[in-house]
């Protein structure tokens, strides 16, 4: 018998291990394959000089992580195969009201769903804007951030099998707020720095804006980023209305959008096998607007 071999116990047995043992359990799939991260910025990040404390994690009683004290951003890869490889890349940003990361449910659970289909997917760990005594300011270090994930994407997009014209940012709730708002910049990438990376432009080819927070601050201009939008009925008025708000902005601007409004649901839901009837198939039409608008896509000329 191959020794990694692990033969079922009777219920019975589960009943004398401790709670906080069966959490572990519980949430050991959800971390076993993770890649090691990448960071941003291999010698420490402008604004987080002196930063020293530890990344926490905090387990809820689903087994799902948050992650606090980010200091050190990074990208957590999740590569297809190179023989399966569509080309495409997403960097997606967990939500969490700028004070956590729901790193799970919105982040590595839909990276390797992606992954499994062919398309690269990078969990972006960035800095926490409204932890208490923060340091970050959201748009001076949490947007620099998703920028510089989606330079450092495309500067290794021959390594990792990606189309440096196909990179996408895909954020949930407060992470859509860095995808729609580093869509919003030009992010012209610095020809004459010393560090590649830079060099690369900063501007997502693409949107995912997955039930994003401030959505009155999105605005829309024509040649902006195509994107793909979802939320729940359910939701507060600023993401259940204001996201349809949004789709008009874009359909005014010429600028092609997909919106999707789940009548079954609130805020938060994510990724998870627990999700109930329509809503938990979004990232099917996920992929289906990809094949559509991203890999059947003409090359910029």
């Amino acid at each position: 018998m191959n020794r990694l071999t692990r033969v079922p116990l009777p219920v019975s047995h589960y009943a004398s291990i401790p709670h906080l043992l069966l959490a572990a359990l519980r949430a050991s799939p959800l971390s076993a394959a993770e890649p090691d991260p990448i960071l941003l910025w291999p010698h420490g990040a402008a604004g987080s000089e002196g930063q020293t404390a530890p990344e926490k994690v905090e387990t809820t009683k689903s087994g799902e992580r948050n992650l606090t004290s980010i200091h050190q951003p990074s990208l957590v890869p999740y590569l297809p195969p190179q023989d399966k490889s569509k080309g495409v890349a997403i960097v997606i940003a967990p939500g969490g009201g700028h004070s956590k990361l729901c790193i799970d449910h919105e982040g590595h659970n839909l990276a390797r769903w992606l992954a499994d289909r062919g398309v690269a997917a990078f969990v972006l760990k960035y800095r926490l804007s409204r932890e208490p005594n923060s340091p970050y300011r959201l748009e001076d270090h949490a947007v620099a951030d998703m920028q510089r994930a989606i330079r450092l994407v495309r500067s290794r997009a021959a390594d990792w099998h990606v189309d440096p014209h196909k990179v996408g940012a895909l954020g949930f709730s407060a992470g859509g707020e860095l995808a729609f708002l580093a869509a919003m910049r030009e992010g012209q990438g610095d020809s004459a720095s010393t560090d590649p990376i830079e060099a690369q432009s900063a501007r997502p080819d693409f949107q995912c804006l997955i039930y994003p927070g401030k959505s009155g601050l999105i605005e829309i201009t024509k040649g902006m980023p195509q994107a793909f939008l979802v939320c729940g009925y359910s939701d507060r008025q600023d993401i259940a209305e204001g996201l349809a708000e949004v789709y008009l902005k874009f359909k005014r601007a010429k600028v092609p959008a997909e919106l999707h409004v789940y009548a079954a649901a609130g805020h938060g839901f994510g990724v998870r096998d627990s999700t109930p009837g329509a809503t938990a198939k979004w990232p099917a039409r996920l992929e289906e607007w990809l094949a559509d608008r991203v890999l059947n896509a003409s090359p910029p000329q």
